[in-house]
């Protein structure tokens, strides 16, 4: 984890005169140490991470039409998920008992 770190003051020496319009920045002036880390959480989830093996040809495909593959596989994949609960009414769905 990186430490915060502050300004340190300039040393005084003879050499030096002390610039009015230029002061050294103080403790008070930087205020506290803030540290952000990545992203941060999503504010509401709706993506879940999953790993999935696709042939190369079909990812290869996407990645040609520029960035976003990621999201254009999701909406083909959902696109084709909505025609298929369309398509079939939920009494289809029922497991058939073998006679």
């Amino acid at each position: 984890m990186k430490h915060a770190t502050t300004a340190k003051l300039p040393k005084k020496t003879s050499v030096k005169v002390a610039d009015p319009d230029n002061p050294a920045w103080t403790e008070e002036m930087l205020g506290p140490p803030v540290i952000k880390r990545g992203r941060g959480p999503q504010a509401a989830p709706t993506k879940v991470l999953t790993s999935i093996r696709l042939d190369a040809d079909v990812v290869e495909f996407f990645k040609s039409q520029g960035d976003g593959y990621q999201s254009r596989i999701n909406e083909t994949l959902r696109k084709e998920v909505d025609r298929n609960l369309t398509r079939r009414p939920s009494s289809t769905t029922r497991k058939r008992v073998a006679s």
